[in-house]
């Protein structure tokens, strides 16, 4: 549509086109809900065609998932501002594990993960090569000095493998009540928590 579509301002790279389109389908989404949201939606709000989207994205779902991933970096940021002063290995990782299990269903963003099937963080997507790699990577940003606690990089992919197969049961099936955080504190410090002790005693 050349200059009569994306409000009259085109983008000036690729990048900045992709970053709109993802930008726009999250305020479809935010509109319609994320199984309403078509591919003419989000053309409709930037004022492109269809085939404009598609030399971008060759599906709606792939443009969901950018979303959706850009809505955990920005949660993880509040993740690891939240553990700030926990050093304590065991400590962190369940106060972390808390703190997703109760932020993540509000998180609009980050909630898609939950409703995009196998593939993504909180499916079957959990336990890929990727997913547990990402894991290790936000572990290694906790205030924790790790390797003094005797878990080394190998350990961390562990940990994150174990964190994300917890945390997929956790989220997508949650308890008939409401999660009482207590409770699910008190679970991972009897059951997760002491593997950590345990190796930062060694």
């Amino acid at each position: 549509m050349g200059h009569h579509g994306w409000g009259g301002r085109p983008p000036a790279s690729d990048a900045e086109a992709r970053q709109r389109i993802i930008d726009a389908t999250a305020r479809c989404i935010d509109r319609h809900g994320v199984t309403k949201t078509t591919l003419s939606d989000v053309a409709g709000e930037l004022g492109v065609t269809r085939q404009t989207v598609y030399r971008h994205f060759g599906r709606i779902s792939d443009i969901v998932a950018e979303v959706a991933a850009q809505g955990a970096e920005s949660f993880v940021e509040l993740m690891i501002a939240h553990l700030q002063g926990i050093t304590d290995p065991a400590e962190a990782v369940v106060e972390g594990m808390v703190f997703c299990v109760r932020t993540i269903p509000a998180e609009p963003r980050v909630s898609l993960l939950l409703q995009l099937g196998d593939t993504t963080a909180f499916g079957r997507g959990a336990t890929t090569k990727d997913a547990i790699a990402y894991g290790a990577k936000m572990l290694e940003r906790f205030p924790v000095d790790w390797a003094a606690a005797g878990i080394g990089e190998d350990d961390l992919n562990g940990l994150a493998e174990i964190i994300l197969r917890l945390l997929t049961s956790l989220l997508q099936h949650p308890n008939d009540a409401p999660q009482d955080e207590a409770r699910l504190r008190a679970l991972l410090n009897r059951w997760l928590a002491p593997s950590l002790i345990t190796q930062t005693g060694a």
